[in-house]
């Protein structure tokens, strides 16, 4: 199982929002490209990184920030975050991005992520679906769509897709366990999609809960910042 520590940016900085709200904000001293460096130095090279500016912004905003952490040697960062365009795309990748997460717009106009997952392919297009309720959440989980998660997955599953992010709303930074008994039943459905079970994670127990599970990533991140977890304890996961 790969364990793939997240960042997220505003203004630079390192953050951790609860449940997405902008209103709960907690910033962290530590800058990202220090904390890029530790993870590197316990093996975790994918790390996952949240534009919460561009998020809002629709339309990349960190891109100075990116340049730094894309240019430290052995990192491969995962960018999402306002990723609604193929200038968007274009212009991540161009600042040294490895893999972009395409969230809102996959869900608002699956034409043009079809195009995009055909155009930069399935290793690199990255499906980020955020669920509260069952149903996807888009605009910075302001609007519940009447969609599914399924229903994204089987739309652009006949075109390659590989990789979705899957992230239960309820739990994000919360700090209270993942919802496992969604990403077993999602991995089982669809086992040509390698799922990253995302919100949370609370502690090493969790890790290992959903390793006995047979889930293939998950993504840590405020269970880092507030020490829950041990980064020693992560490279029994580092590739």
């Amino acid at each position: 199982m790969l364990i793939i520590p997240a960042i997220d940016l505003i203004g630079g900085h390192c953050v951790r929002l609860s449940q997405g709200s902008y209103d709960r904000e907690t910033r962290y001293d530590a800058s990202p490209a220090e904390m890029v460096r530790t993870y590197l130095s316990h093996g975790l090279r994918r790390i996952h990184v949240v534009d919460l500016d561009g998020a809002k912004a629709s339309s990349p905003q960190n891109l100075a920030t990116l340049d730094a952490l894309a240019a430290i040697p052995g990192a491969e960062i995962e960018w999402g975050g306002g990723l609604k365009s193929l200038e968007s795309l274009e212009t991540v990748f161009a600042h040294g991005a490895r893999y972009a997460v395409v969230g809102s717009a996959a869900a608002r106009r699956p034409d043009d992520f079809a195009a995009w997952l055909t155009r930069f392919g399935p290793d690199r297009i990255v499906l980020g679906a955020d669920v509260r309720e069952g149903r996807i959440s888009v605009s910075g989980w302001t609007e519940d769509l009447p969609l599914t998660i399924d229903d994204l997955i089987d739309r652009f599953l006949p075109l390659g897709l590989s990789q979705v992010i899957c992230t239960d709303i309820s739990r994000d930074g919360m700090l209270q366990g993942p919802a496992t008994d969604l990403y077993r039943c999602l991995q089982a459905k669809y086992p040509a999609v390698t799922f990253t079970v995302s919100g949370g994670i609370s502690g090493k127990a969790d890790l290992d809960r959903l390793q006995s599970l047979g889930m293939k990533r998950v993504i840590v991140g405020k269970a880092i910042y507030e020490h829950r977890i041990d980064l020693k304890d992560l490279t029994d996961y580092a590739e």
